[in-house]
């Protein structure tokens, strides 16, 4: 008999949880398991998500089509769902909203998802919360609970806590106790990005001037744009030339616009957009640079180093695990401004290194594999 999960994230697209989420799930073995998948608002599971899926989701998108009428129901429909969330325990919003009975339950990211999935009534199914960022650094899953007590009871409700790297693990058992507190490290389709790689790109969206760098990520603080423009405006003040690609969207988008347009970085910054397949424009960079304040273990380095690419990247959970305790393959520097400017200098400075850095992420990408990841992801369903 097949076993029923469910997995329940807070959306489907856009980040690099969400990729892992589509990887696994694509993945996953049907003659084995049926799935449900759950997300907060209702997105286009049928874009990329298998058809096996069963997808439900708790609040309904508006949309330029609907009419006055049905604009209205929906509004009203949403906001005693969120009366809900906001005011009562997870435990009647999950009676009142989650359908369905489970082996095994997942609350694939941390913040609402995990609320919701704590307040499950079934007490035989086996309860997962996965984590995929490092809290003591980002901890933005406060806006989802009613208290800091209240999210530390949550995770008491799961038989599991799993965390995608150890830096997170050690984020996450400081700010709260767990008696399984374990690590389970992403799995990546190497094959597919490697053949999506090879796709063409819109020339609209890309910058080739110089050494070509390219960075990914939400357009949200945490992901550091803004500090790396002020270094990039300084390294074209002193002369080098480069261009910088940054493919993403998020709430940023505005103030970023307006530093480049103010500073004049137009003819070597592009901000490219959100692109489903994002592979090909990885792999015509000639450097791959993180700026990040906070990550978890990052989907867009793993895919990085796949793809052969040299990394730079800030000092943040899972990039030692990724490259190297000593950063044998990618360079590392501390999580600042002024470190990530000198190591950016580094790079445009001496060809030699960046080709070093090349060499050893061609090494490290050859190291990742999905079936294995995948056969432990199985084990704890």
């Amino acid at each position: 008999m097949k076993k029923k999960v469910l997995f329940f994230t807070n959306g489907l697209y856009g980040g690099g949880a969400e990729q892992i989420l589509l990887t696994l799930l694509t993945h996953i073995d049907y003659t084995l398991f049926n799935i449900t998948l759950y997300s907060l608002t209702k997105d286009d599971v049928t874009k990329e998500y298998p058809e096996q899926i069963h997808y439900n989701y708790i609040f309904h998108p508006i949309s330029d089509q609907d009419n006055c009428w049905r604009r209205i129901t929906k509004k009203i429909i949403n906001k005693f769902k969120h009366l809900i969330y906001h005011h009562f325990s997870a435990k009647l919003f999950y009676a009142l909203f989650v359908k369905g009975n489970y082996d095994t339950e997942v609350a694939f990211i941390e913040g609402y998802a995990t609320r919701i999935v704590s307040g499950s009534n079934n007490k035989r199914s086996k309860k997962i919360a996965w984590v995929h960022t490092d809290l003591k650094n980002n901890h933005w899953t406060t806006i989802a609970y009613r208290s800091c007590q209240e999210e530390q009871e949550s995770y008491q409700q799961f038989d599991e806590v799993t965390s995608v790297s150890l830096d997170v693990k050690t984020s996450f058992d400081l700010l709260f106790s767990h008696p399984n507190s374990t690590v389970t490290y992403n799995p990546i389709d190497e094959n597919k990005i490697k053949l999506l790689a090879d796709k063409s790109i819109n020339p609209i969206c890309w910058l080739e001037q110089g050494l070509i760098m390219v960075t990914m990520g939400r357009l949200v603080p945490q992901k550091g744009y803004d500090r790396l423009l002020p270094i990039i405006k300084r390294l074209k003040d002193e002369g080098f030339r480069f261009s910088l690609n940054i493919l993403g969207e998020g709430t940023d988008r505005e103030k970023l616009e307006q530093y480049i347009k103010q500073h004049h970085l137009e003819t070597c910054v592009r901000l490219s957009g959100f692109h489903t397949n994002p592979y090909p424009y990885l792999a015509k960079a000639d450097l791959f640079v993180c700026s990040s304040r906070a990550e978890g273990y990052s989907t867009v380095i793993t895919e990085a180093l796949i793809l052969g690419l040299p990394i730079i990247t800030t000092r943040c959970a899972g990039m030692q695990e990724l490259l190297g305790e000593n950063g044998e393959f990618g360079l590392i520097v501390d999580n600042n401004g002024t470190s990530l400017y000198e190591g950016l200098k580094t790079l445009l400075s001496s060809n030699t290194c960046l080709m070093h850095y090349k060499q050893k992420s061609q090494e490290k990408g050859r190291q990742f594999a999905l079936k294995n990841l995948e056969q432990k992801v199985y084990e704890k369903l």
